[in-house]
């Protein structure tokens, strides 16, 4: 055996025949200290198909198989290594595309978040645990004011969890990519746009007025964040039927989008005023075709001048959306990445306000324990026992 946790370069030979197999590195790491907190070992080969082939059939013959999907993960979380967030954090990690997602996945792997709901949980561990000891122990010389002061920790744990979930759900649309619509008048060069911003010719452009009907979607890297670029018809009244269903599938999609881009023709600066539907910062004026513009310094102060045709005033564009996102999503807190989070939260938020509002101090107590099962759900640690542990450490029942 080599010596645990050393790289030790070794020979691979078949056990049955002895033949060899291959030359690498071998590391061995005994339990508990290994990433699933079992004894592993690593082989590191050639990654020829030979080679691989040859020592899987070997490990085969010895009994061994390959690891089903996300094994050694959900043996980190059985074994104690990981919390149900780091765990997941492991899979956003290995399917992130941007540094965006990237950095996300790397603080929840940290354990972050789940300090967040672990504290929670233990604050909300002790409130219940005291209310317990109040409701089954009458009789012990337990403080008078218990449940003024359950009431007053279950009322600040609420708040916290409140504001936690009052994030705009920037987390998950971190994971999924961030909606940007791509909005304005009829032959403005929203789709040119599209595709200079896409580097691919992802939509159909032409001189005809009216060209997209539909809604079409392209995920980019946006400056290191995962953006779902939409493409949208043109805004104008049309007898069309299938313009108008196209009308309105832009305006919907411009109203769900976080960010929108109003671009139109530098040439008819009228156009702009479309943009007032969707005041604030959340929308970006793009003043597209400025090389057909016959004074470029006329073009409102307020809009980003940008060729489609050229790729003039593109790294402007990008730099100035990029902006836009960082101020929203480039936070170094820990955020809700998923939607289970979010209904376990919610779930531990609705008890804990029945929990306020109860006459009762064994509605009130019930109540705190589904919020606490709730908050334990989501890093996957709920033990009856822990209550107990508080009940009797802290008061010292039954002396």
């Amino acid at each position: 055996m080599p010596p645990a946790r050393l790289a030790r370069h070794v020979r691979f030979r078949d056990p049955d025949s002895g033949e060899d197999l291959d030359d690498g590195l071998a590391l061995w790491f005994p339990a508990p200290h290994s990433v699933t907190g079992e004894d592993v070992a690593e082989l590191q080969l050639h990654g020829s198909r030979g080679v691989l082939a040859a020592i899987m059939a070997a490990l085969s013959r010895m009994g061994l198989r390959l690891a089903e999907p996300g094994e050694f993960t959900r043996r980190a979380f059985l074994n104690g290594k990981l919390d149900l967030t780091q765990a997941e954090a492991v899979a956003d990690l290995a399917a992130a595309e941007t540094e965006a997602q990237r950095r996300q996945a790397l603080r929840q792997l940290d354990g972050r978040l789940g300090e967040i709901y672990r504290g929670w949980g233990e604050r909300l561990l002790r409130l219940l645990a005291h209310l317990e000891a109040a409701i089954d122990f009458p009789d012990e010389e337990l403080p008078p004011a218990i449940e003024t002061e359950v009431a007053e920790g279950s009322r600040h744990l609420a708040e916290e969890i409140a504001g936690h979930l009052a994030d705009g759900h920037r987390g998950e649309r971190l994971r999924d990519g961030i909606a940007v619509a791509i909005i304005g008048p009829p032959n403005a060069g929203k789709s040119s746009l599209l595709n200079q911003l896409a580097r691919r010719e992802a939509a159909i452009t032409s001189p005809i007025a009216g060209t997209t009907r539909d809604v079409i979607e392209v995920a980019v890297d946006l400056a290191g964040y995962p953006v779902v670029l939409a493409d949208t018809a043109g805004l104008r009244d049309s007898a069309d039927v299938i313009e108008q269903e196209g009308l309105r599938r832009a305006l919907k999609r411009a109203e769900e989008a976080e960010l929108r881009l109003f671009v139109f023709d530098a040439t008819r600066p009228q156009d702009a005023g479309g943009a007032a539907a969707w005041p604030g910062a959340d929308t970006l004026l793009v003043a597209n075709k400025i090389d057909l513009a016959a004074d470029r310094d006329a073009v409102r102060s307020d809009a980003i001048p940008v060729s489609a045709l050229t790729g003039d005033g593109l790294p402007e564009l990008i730099a100035a959306l990029a902006s836009r996102i960082a101020q929203t999503y480039d936070t170094a807190a820990p955020v809700l990445t998923r939607a289970r989070h979010r209904e376990a939260l919610e779930t531990a938020l609705a008890a804990l306000h029945r929990s306020l509002a109860a006459e009762l101090p064994e509605l009130r107590a019930e109540d705190l324990r589904l919020a606490w099962r709730s908050l334990g759900r989501i890093t996957g640690r709920v033990d009856v026992e822990d209550l107990l542990d508080v009940i009797f450490a802290d008061f010292c029942l039954g002396k």
